[in-house]
């Protein structure tokens, strides 16, 4: 019996202690989220010095959009610096010097400011600015003065280096520069007026003042209709009260018209409105074509506004640098552009204008003159349109981007059917492309607008792609580093490196905020966005970004070091890896 016990209490200690060894077998044995871990650990720890090269510094990108008035240049000794069309020579950057402007009513704003500022002050006024642009420079003394005129009235204007604080340009997309927003109570708008100190100050003054001024004499009326080109007038029941506060706040959403109020019997026929028509009554008066609208919407702000906007263009709108603010803000925002020169104009406008009485209210209607070298000849080469006209074109804005090309005569019959379709959205986009390349055999492979859906939708390749445009300067101090990440990678067969040039080449897949624009296209998952590249410019970075980012694993090994001298020791040995698993064992 006693045996027995013992034998029984020796089965049961060698139980515990088989249980306990193998507890702590199995403690000791690496999970899964080890293996991970320590899989990021061997990343941080790769030893990537055969990849480096100095660091070539980002620098603020410009725009690609349809082009900014403001972006035009007067000086011809500048035509580099066109804004939409052309990027900043980091080359001049250590050159330049900011002149002295006495801006001490410009309050300075950084990150640590900005709310602050906006939320404390009822009328602010911000200018997103570049040190080196030059119209933020010609801007500078305008701006300042205007800050002393305002601060009487409450308001203050404020500047942001968008080159240093970018965050805030980034929370503002700030897409070129100057871009000046306006903040009333904490909410923005972009600013429209003129660039000048009296054309900020009468701005401004119309934003923070009643908006409307009254006429009470027939006087009065005949002046305003002799000076101006384009009056609003309301004929009310009485000067103050609901129907005059309609009127002030739609006034302050209409930039380019003055609005007027009365209620003399006589003033109201002077600017065409029935004296016995029921009030209140509203007329848009322009010394144009199309001299009359009158409104027969509900009296509130939105519609009065609404109709305003509408109507407040002629029914085609030359593009000038003047009439550009007026196109680029309108809530209209689809247009149809007619490109033809000077020569040709006489003959296709009035077919353009009488397709225009169609629209309105729905597209805006602009003739491009392509043989205007100050402005229709950038424009006709951003749209890509080449040859004398006449063309037109159907845009969507710069929101969008997207145009369509009319096929055929310029007619009204097939402008109408055009316009029909682009409203429809029945149109196939307009897209540029450089020819296919015969060759494209090197390190970095060629992308055009024809062969963007091979080479970059490929859904069996990683594509890194930069959008890029021959004159930016930072585009050229890229280069290197992009064809050594090129050059380094050329024997992973799944990974493609590639570029495009987004000043002749298109794709709906491939919007280019500024250039250089970086855009990661992964492997199997091509419906989706393209991700963002946002690194440091270095082939190390890029390299680590490809790691984690990579649908297709890969593995880059570090060169050999033999004693021997050969030419293979300073080739970089690449293979693919087969495993999804696999680690990185520099």
């Amino acid at each position: 019996m006693l045996t027995r016990k013992r034998l029984l209490v020796s089965l049961s200690l060698a139980s515990l202690l088989l249980f306990s060894s193998l507890s702590l077998s199995l403690s000791n044995k690496p999970s899964l989220n080890d293996n991970k871990n320590k899989q990021n650990d061997n990343d941080d720890d790769e030893d990537l010095s055969f990849l480096e090269e100095p660091d070539h510094v980002a620098a603020p990108s410009h725009p690609a959009h349809f082009p900014d008035p403001d972006h035009f240049n007067d000086d011809d000794d500048d035509e580099d610096d066109f804004g939409d069309f052309s990027g900043f020579d980091s080359s001049t950057e250590e050159a330049f010097k900011e002149p002295e402007v006495d801006d001490k009513d410009v309050v300075v704003l950084k990150e640590r400011n900005f709310t602050t500022v906006v939320e404390n002050n009822r009328f602010v006024l911000v200018e997103f600015y570049a040190p080196w642009c030059g119209h933020c420079q010609a801007l500078a003394p305008e701006y300042a003065a205007a800050a002393t005129v305002l601060k009487p009235d409450g308001v203050v204007l404020a500047k942001v280096d968008a080159t240093i604080e970018n965050e805030l340009a980034h929370e503002y997309d700030v897409q070129g520069y100057p871009t000046v927003f306006f903040f009333v109570d904490g909410v923005h708008k972009p600013y429209t007026g003129q660039r000048t100190k009296d054309g900020i100050v009468t701005w401004i003054k119309k934003k923070i003042g009643p908006g409307v001024s009254n006429i009470t004499t027939l006087d009065e009326a005949e002046g305003i209709l002799t000076a101006e080109s384009k009056v609003v007038l309301g004929f009310l029941n009485s000067l103050v009260g609901a129907e005059s506060d309609e009127l002030a706040a739609a006034s302050k959403l209409e930039d380019g018209v003055n609005f007027y109020q009365t209620v003399v019997p006589d003033v109201a026929k002077l600017f065409h409105i029935d004296a016995s028509v029921k009030r209140p009554a509203l007329i848009l008066l322009k010394k144009e074509e199309e001299k009359l609208n009158h409104f027969d919407g509900k009296f509130v702000k939105s519609e009065i506004a609404e109709f305003v906007s509408s109507n407040k263009l002629p029914l085609v709108t030359t593009f000038t640098r003047e009439s550009a603010p007026v196109i680029f803000e309108s809530q209209i925002k689809k247009q149809l552009l007619l490109f033809a020169t000077s020569n040709d104009t006489e003959k296709f406008l009035p077919v353009f204008k009488e397709s225009a009485k169609l629209f309105k209210g729905k597209l805006i209607f602009v003739l491009v003159e392509m043989d205007n070298e100050d402005v229709g000849k950038p424009v006709a080469d951003y749209f890509g349109i080449s040859g004398d006209g006449p063309k037109v074109i159907a845009y969507t804005g710069n929101d969008d981007g997207r145009k369509f090309v009319l096929d055929g005569e310029v007619t009204v019959h097939k402008i109408t059917a055009f316009g029909n379709d682009f409203l429809e959205d029945k149109l196939k986009p307009f897209l540029k492309s450089d020819p296919v390349p015969e060759s494209n055999d090197g390190d970095v492979k060629i992308v055009v607008g024809n062969n963007f859906d091979e080479i970059v939708l490929d859904e069996s390749k990683d594509v890194l792609l930069e959008i890029y445009a021959p004159w930016c300067g930072h585009c050229q101090s890229l280069e290197p580093t992009y064809n050594k990440l090129a050059k380094h990678l050329r024997s992973i067969e799944s990974i493609v490196i590639a570029k495009m040039d987004g000043t002749t080449n298109e794709h709906p897949r491939a919007k280019a905020d500024g250039f250089p624009t970086l855009l990661f296209y992964p492997a199997g998952n091509k419906s989706s966005d393209p991700i963002p590249v946002d690194v440091d410019r270095t082939v190390v970075a890029f390299y680590k970004f490809l790691r984690k980012h990579a649908s297709i694993p890969f593995q880059l090994q570090k060169p050999a070091t033999t004693s021997k001298p050969s030419s293979e020791s300073s080739d970089v040995k690449e293979s693919q890896s087969s495993s999804t698993d696999v680690k990185d064992e520099l």
